[in-house]
């Protein structure tokens, strides 16, 4: 296993014909990215997490029936950094490294302060999002850097903080029907506060201002959220979207700043600074897209971690939103890569299985309604909203599916009522071995697999003309 993991891949600079077995449709037509660590050793050093790895990029075009791949290795700056020495010295989120292998912790205390809120990596390897005409590789730093999708040559470095300020961003924005892009990202201590951020990224800008400039620079925050506390803000991977709603949930999976700004001086990887509180709450905030504020309830419910918002829609008086939940955090414990060892198979056993889980959240509350009466009135979910006291409402959750991950939805329906999920199946491993579409309305479940196959995250392509929402 830790040789699957933990090996590093070569790059494939020419496209390679694959061998096609069966038929792909004729109207399937373009490149997919994707995006993914690929380099888990540099010389004779090593990354500790398998989410630390080098950026590789790839591509896989397909035309008329056939489909061309090639890979090449993001060359952001770490990339550079690190080939250069032939070592690793540029840090990540699991792994702290130190330019100086022979620094002392003299040497540490003197040029710590300017890690106290550290100027992260760019290595980008999480996914890739379209801006207007253009590709990112992204990560969840405030770093971006700019493709070319058909070479996957690195292009431009991006900082977000040029355009909005931000420490800390998700690599799963959303696009409104225009191509606009709207993401969030966390703001550390600026000047006195910690902030989530939502904002917004034109996909195109008018003729007078254009000159050749990237939508980037006509960035605007669209909504702000202090954090519930200053120094120890929220982890989040996503956020949902419905058609006039923003749903952001703070959980109590968060970063201690304090352990932040002191973990290149005391040698600890900013991973050792998160912690999961789970006696904790996990707050629901809503923001109402118009206004462009929060609404005023304070909705919870109970301590879990999720990475993947599935979807988002508004019923009636309410919003039903899909996630992949989480007991704790213990999934990111497993992937580092002493874990991934023979006995991986047994170990992953301990993590809390992925369960798709659907909450509803009332859009207005009745003042004199009664404490512990239920809020929730559609009767397409089990899922419950109680009001208490104070004008804090708890919401309890309908278990949909356990054992998924990876959920993608038809996105023509994001933000909309929606009926299926396209997800890897993971059960109690971590590792998907299944594609599986799962029907919200029926409960049902259509599975994939293929013997010695991994599936990747799944994709849904709409065919031309497709009425039906799984066509």
């Amino acid at each position: 296993m830790d040789l699957i993991f933990g090996k590093n891949k070569k790059e494939q600079l020419e496209p390679v014909k694959a061998k096609v077995t069966g038929r792909i449709p004729a109207w399937l037509q373009g490149t997919l990215l994707r995006n993914g660590p690929g380099m888990h050793t540099v010389g004779e050093s090593r990354y500790n997490h398998w989410f630390d790895g080098l950026a590789l990029l790839h591509s896989f075009t397909i035309r008329d029936g056939e489909v061309h791949y090639r890979s090449k290795y993001l060359r952001s700056d770490t990339y550079n950094a690190n080939i250069e020495a032939n070592r690793i010295v540029v840090s990540e989120f699991g792994t702290m490294a130190y330019p100086d292998p022979c620094k002392n912790i003299f040497s540490k205390a003197f040029s710590y302060l300017s890690h106290t809120i550290p100027d992260f990596t760019d290595n980008c390897l999480i996914n890739i999002m379209k801006c207007g005409d253009d590709f990112y590789a992204t990560t969840e730093t405030n770093y971006i850097r700019k493709i070319d999708p058909w070479t996957l040559e690195t292009l431009q470095k991006v900082d977000y903080r040029k355009y909005v300020a931000i420490n800390l961003a998700t690599s799963h924005p959303h696009y409104d029907g225009a191509g606009d892009v709207l993401n969030m990202g966390t703001s550390i201590v600026d000047k006195g506060k910690t902030k989530y951020v939502i904002f917004k990224i034109p996909a195109t800008v008018p003729e007078a201002k254009r000159k050749g400039k990237s939508p980037l620079r006509h960035t605007e925050v669209f909504c702000s959220i202090p954090s519930r506390s200053l120094l120890s803000p929220s982890y989040y991977h996503s956020f949902g979207i419905s058609e006039n709603y923003i749903v952001f949930l703070e959980q109590p999976f968060r970063l201690d700043i304090l352990k932040m700004a002191t973990a290149y001086m005391r040698g600890v990887s900013w991973a050792s600074c998160m912690a999961f509180h789970r006696e904790d709450k996990t707050y629901i905030h809503i923001i109402d897209q118009r206004t462009r504020k929060p609404v005023p309830t304070k909705f919870y419910t109970d301590a879990m971690v999720v990475f993947h918002h599935v979807n988002a829609y508004e019923e009636g008086d309410c919003i039903l939103f899909d996630v992949i939940a989480y007991e704790d955090n213990s999934l990111y414990q497993l992937f580092y890569l002493a874990n991934l060892n023979k006995d991986f198979e047994e170990n992953c056993r301990l993590t809390s299985v992925p369960t798709l889980r659907r909450f509803a959240v009332p859009l207005h509350v009745d003042k004199n309604a009664e404490v512990g009466s239920n809020l929730i009135k559609v009767a397409s979910t089990t899922a419950t909203a109680l009001k208490e006291k104070d004008d804090q409402v708890y919401c309890q959750p309908e278990a949909l599916y356990e054992g998924l991950e990876l959920p993608r939805i038809n996105y023509a329906h994001n933000g909309k009522q929606y009926r299926y999920v396209f997800a890897a199946e993971v059960q109690w491993s971590p590792i998907p071995t299944k594609i599986l579409k799962y029907d919200i309305l029926t409960k049902s479940t259509l599975k994939w697999s293929e013997k010695c196959c991994w599936p990747a995250e799944p994709l849904f392509v709409p065919a031309p003309g497709a009425k039906d929402e799984d066509d």
